[in-house]
């Protein structure tokens, strides 16, 4: 039986919408992965998410797909760590303060002036004291799998600048829901206000508060600029962003796969500090250009010497070992 043109062609259509429903090959684990921050080029959970994603496709690659959640788009970092605890969140970028919410042992990392410069804080948080830290979250379900760069916390507001510590007094400022950063601005006379992430920006814009503390590459991302004054390198907290994961989605993995996942971190936070430190120099020089008023902090040892109550307070939750451990290592 022979074949007119018009058969070919229909049997070429046919074929052809068929090729069409296969579906590309799926990616053998799909991780969402959360933060509450922007997706911009220069903000550090960001930055962190996408290095992630980066180094788990070159440990392994068109194994894992890694989708991003920022914006709050997962909820809250505290409804995140809760999602995660119950395996219905696969991963996220969380602040270090709001971790401590969950495992107090995490207090000792927002202790006020701990770390005199990056390099301490990176040999802290990727030895001994880091990894004990993180082994504390397996109980609750979550996986720490390293800690990455936030920055240096600093003050912006809209009264004043920050030069020394009575420039604090009086002024409210948003703070984490965390014990340790309450402790640490009442103890400098500020009025700390507790607030979700979420609700910050507009606190600020209408009023409610007057400024906040986070680091500059958050104050750019997020458009800070348009809404505050001062910007104070007060430098008072580092800012460690916990890279966690879900037990449960890490144990759903292969053994390859796991251990891709144990690779693939260290060499992405190593990625993100470097690149979060070139980004800091230049993110200042453009709040300045957008109308911000920088200045330092003169005397460090004087806000030092007005928040040493705050260890004190917060040794027996923090632990006394794991500090006394921290503190030999920083002096």
């Amino acid at each position: 039986m022979g074949f007119t043109r018009r058969t070919l062609l229909g049997a070429a259509l046919g074929l052809g919408a068929l090729v069409a429903t296969v579906p590309a090959m799926a990616a053998d684990v799909t991780l969402k992965l959360g933060w509450t921050t922007s997706d911009g080029a220069t903000d550090p959970y960001a930055i962190a998410a996408r290095d992630f994603a980066a180094a788990l496709e070159a440990e392994m690659p068109g194994v894992f797909e890694v989708k991003y959640f920022p914006n709050r788009q997962l909820g809250d970092e505290k409804e995140m760590i809760e999602g995660m605890s119950f395996g219905t969140i696969d991963g996220g970028i969380i602040t270090n303060a709001v971790i401590a919410n969950v495992e107090p042992a995490f207090q000792l990392l927002d202790l006020p002036f701990l770390f005199a410069n990056e390099a301490q804080a990176h040999k802290v948080l990727d030895g001994d004291v880091g990894q004990e830290l993180m082994g504390k979250l397996r109980n609750r379900g979550i996986i720490g799998l390293g800690f990455a760069e936030g920055g240096f916390r600093h003050m912006i507001n809209n009264t004043r600048p920050v030069a020394q510590p009575d420039d604090v007094s009086g002024v409210k400022y948003r703070v984490m829901q965390n014990p340790v950063f309450l402790e640490m601005f009442s103890s400098l006379g500020g009025n700390p206000v507790p607030m979700a992430w979420g609700e910050t920006f507009t606190a600020v814009q209408q009023g409610t508060i007057d400024g906040l503390e986070i680091p500059v590459a958050v104050i750019q991302a997020n458009k800070f600029a348009e809404v505050t004054k001062y910007l104070s390198l007060t430098r008072h907290t580092y800012s460690a962003l916990g890279v966690l994961i879900s037990k449960r989605s890490f144990e759903k993995m292969t053994k390859e796969q796991q251990e891709a996942v144990l690779r693939a971190a260290p060499k992405a936070i190593a990625a993100q500090r470097a690149q979060v430190a070139d980004n800091t120099r230049q993110i200042i020089e453009e709040l300045k250009a957008a109308g911000m008023t920088v200045n330092e902090i003169s005397d460090p040892a004087a806000f030092r010497s007005k928040v040493t109550g705050v260890y004190d307070r917060f040794k027996p939750r923090i632990g006394a070992e794991l500090m006394d451990k921290a503190l030999a290592e920083v002096n």
